[in-house]
């Protein structure tokens, strides 16, 4: 027994299970808005279940593809995929696990949801392999958390509507503009090893600009949602409010790189349970 609490807290940590708050806020957006209101118990559990599988899946094929770039790197050595508390086929079989479950899933949902469980993991397992090669990494980062709102619903409604394009494009600029924050950490060692990241190839001052940009598109995007969807004041609130939480997150950073990990999860995290709960006031009270 204490060998698998032990396995499954290196599992924990290969994939940093409680970061899933990042996406899972932004699928249940969807949802409710799709369902204008409530969607049931049933889709709550398929929502939980496929956000986490596809995480899982994304996160697992990430360490294992960067096994040797993270066992060079001081910051990332430690990490269970490459100082030998997991070995690489229990990593591939995880990774299988989380798959064949998110198919699976999908399935369950309805007929388009399953139709785009293949593609929609082609496109997470991608990321890890692009910063060998392009700058546009960060911009892939996006687009795998950027599923998550159409994924949703997809869940509800078997539609892709124009409003779940435009919170779906809030949300890849979103992450892919605190992912170019925290890359910055990794600067002289991606410099060094010929990766493709943004900060190695245009320099800190580059990275803070885009990255500044990156999160304005996110806020237009959002507001052009809440427009969209026909939401209330609640919804414009969490839209523009966002716009606030980005910018203290973009001053924190500028004024101190060692705050870089408070702003990736402390402020983000809130960012986005405040706007799912906004979202939800404002369906409540519409």
């Amino acid at each position: 027994m204490q060998k698998f609490i032990k396995k499954a807290k290196d599992f924990n940590e290969l994939v940093m299970f409680e970061h899933s708050i990042f996406s899972l806020p932004f699928i249940f957006i969807a949802m409710v808005v799709a369902a204008d209101g409530w969607f049931g118990y049933r889709l709550l559990l398929m929502g939980v279940l496929a956000a986490l599988s596809a995480r899982n899946f994304a996160m697992g094929v990430n360490r294992y593809a960067d096994r040797d770039i993270d066992a060079q790197n001081p910051r990332t050595a430690s990490r269970p995929n490459v100082d030998g508390r997991l070995d690489s086929m229990s990593i591939l079989v995880f990774i299988a696990i989380n798959a064949i479950l998110f198919v699976v899933v999908a399935y369950l949902i309805n007929m388009l949801a399953f139709a785009l469980s293949i593609p929609i993991l082609a496109v997470l397992g991608s990321y890890s392999y692009f910063k060998r090669f392009s700058s546009l990494a960060h911009v892939i980062l996006g687009i795998s958390l950027g599923l998550a709102p159409i994924a949703g619903v997809v869940a509800v409604s078997a539609t892709i509507p124009l409003w779940s394009v435009l919170l779906s494009l809030g949300v890849i600029f979103w992450v892919a503009g605190f992912d170019l924050l925290y890359s910055l950490q990794d600067i002289d060692f991606d410099k060094e090893k010929n990766l493709h990241s943004i900060p190695s190839k245009y320099g800190a001052e580059a990275t803070l600009f885009i990255s500044a940009l990156f999160h304005s598109l996110a806020v237009l995007f959002w507001i052009l949602f809440v427009w969209s969807a026909g939401l209330g004041f609640f919804a414009f609130v969490a839209a523009i409010g966002s716009g606030f939480v980005l910018y203290y997150e973009q001053t924190l950073v500028r004024r101190d790189f060692t705050q870089i990990d408070r702003a990736f999860f402390t402020v983000n995290g809130y960012l986005g349970i405040a706007f799912f709960i906004l979202i939800v006031i404002d369906r409540m009270l519409s």
